[in-house]
């Protein structure tokens, strides 16, 4: 098993996705984002079954910036409770993964982060 992660989160807007992926990417917690839909989405929500088009954010990651990203991302979604999934990626092409390595935040800076606020990304 890599390192790596794909997260993933629902949003109602592209350009939702689109500010999430930005936040995302300006501080190397993902060294990529993909923005597919609209996707049909069907749930339960506060007693009622909701039927709305969607748009799936997946950012590619590595486990020690997990923490980092969820918390990017809970203070940027505009959901209550936005879906945030990781799945692990068991393996990969190396020459991908060196570059997924290369792009992301290096091992032990995200310490020094931790001290500043993230970001506001404008809406």
């Amino acid at each position: 098993m890599t390192p790596y992660l794909q997260v993933h989160t629902t949003v109602a807007h592209r350009d939702d996705a689109e500010r999430l992926a930005r936040a995302a990417l300006s501080e190397q917690l993902a060294a990529c984002v993909q923005i597919a839909g609209p996707v049909h989405s069907w749930y339960h929500w506060k007693g009622a079954l909701e039927n709305v088009e969607e748009y799936t954010v997946t950012f590619k990651t590595r486990k020690d910036l997990l923490d980092a990203l969820i918390d990017l991302l809970r203070r940027l979604h505009p959901y209550e409770v936005p879906e945030i999934l990781a799945t692990p990626v068991l393996e990969g092409g190396s020459a991908y993964l060196a570059w997924l390595e290369q792009e992301l935040l290096p091992v032990g800076n995200l310490r020094k982060r931790t001290k500043r606020l993230w970001p506001t990304v404008p809406r």
